[in-house]
């Protein structure tokens, strides 16, 4: 254990100490954390394939990042959920779902695999780049995999950015009420801090609802991992039975059927609906959760180059603004068809 410890010590500071970094910018200059990250960890690439952090460095990329992901649920309630109204809240979960639908359709179009489309849509459609480090996290390993999750960290947060200056005006240009506005900032940017962001400079009331909208879509990032957990593995088994023979059984070394940082996520969520966590604690997690995010991020930037994002080519950018813009209309589409049924 100690042993093991000493292993993993070297890279997890250089992780820590990036993210410390890119935090102290972020403050004192504004602009994305998470990009900072990502950016200062690229600039310590030689380090990657050193024996004496490479162990860290994969630690923090991997075990970090998944128990990153699983406190997000800290910030969430169920009575929160069940304050946006059913129709819109099932206007918002069905963009969530036809935005990843339309990744995986649109990736094959474009030189891509079916799973960067899942994985660029994912993320273009719950919550940007937290999205798109869990759902890597499930999906299987492929050559240029961890590339392309930095290529879509990147991307969603410069869209997120973007969008939180954008939308808002137009919010206002189409003169959408307090309720419809908080849905179509919620419901659409990437990243909570954005949403947060944009909400609020249309006033406190659409502030809060976008965020809660925008709650409602991190809640489901459980469900889209599990859902993509289970199809993962029944295409694995029945891939490995094809391979053997039809009465093959499944192989015994498989991953759990629920990823074990997917049990974090659900219990911090349920807990946190009962009121047992109290509002210092879940300020705490919230705070560990965007904390772990911003080591693994440091880390896996540390394990890519800017020679390796440059080869990626245009490809990528293309799906995830294709992405983003799909989920912007789909949002307006439905909010104009509600709000004629039933203004708000």
């Amino acid at each position: 254990m100690i042993a093991h410890a000493k292993r993993l010590w070297a890279g997890s500071a250089l992780a820590v100490m990036i993210a410390l970094a890119a935090t102290a910018v972020s403050t004192l200059h504004g602009g994305p954390q998470l990009l900072y990250a990502l950016f200062f960890g690229i600039s310590f690439h030689y380090l990657s394939h050193e024996p004496r952090t490479k162990a860290g460095i994969d630690f923090c990329a991997r075990t970090v990042l998944r128990l990153g992901v699983g406190l997000l649920g800290a910030r969430i309630t169920l009575a929160q959920l069940g304050d946006l109204g059913l129709a819109s809240a099932a206007a918002v979960a069905a963009g969530v779902a036809a935005t990843i639908a339309f990744g995986w359709w649109l990736a094959p179009r474009l030189a891509l695999t079916r799973n960067q489309g899942l994985l660029s849509g994912g993320s273009v459609a719950i919550c940007g780049a937290s999205a798109a480090l869990a759902i890597a996290a499930v999906l299987p390993r492929e050559k240029e995999g961890e590339r392309f999750t930095l290529i879509v960290v990147v991307t969603v947060t410069a869209l997120s950015t973007l969008a939180m200056v954008l939308y808002p005006l137009l919010a206002r240009a189409l003169d959408l009420s307090p309720h419809w506005a908080g849905m179509f900032l919620g419901g659409t940017i990437h990243d909570v801090a954005q949403v947060v962001g944009a909400g609020y400079t249309l006033g406190p009331a659409t502030g809060d609802i976008a965020t809660i909208f925008k709650l409602l879509r991190v809640s489901l990032l459980a469900v889209v991992v599990l859902a993509l957990s289970v199809a993962l593995r029944q295409a694995r088994d029945a891939a490995l039975r094809a391979h053997h023979s039809p009465d093959a059984p499944p192989s015994a070394e498989r991953a759990a059927l629920v990823p074990w940082f997917l049990w974090v996520f659900v219990g911090a969520l349920l807990l946190n609906s009962a009121g047992v966590i109290a509002p210092d604690l879940q300020s705490a997690l919230g705070h560990a959760s965007r904390a772990c995010l911003v080591v693994a991020i440091a880390a896996l930037g540390i394990k890519t180059s800017f020679m390796q994002l440059a080869r990626a080519g245009w490809r990528p950018f293309v799906l995830i603004v294709a992405e983003t813009l799909f989920l912007a209309l789909l949002v307006l589409a439905a909010i104009f068809w509600l709000s004629a049924k039933s203004p708000a």
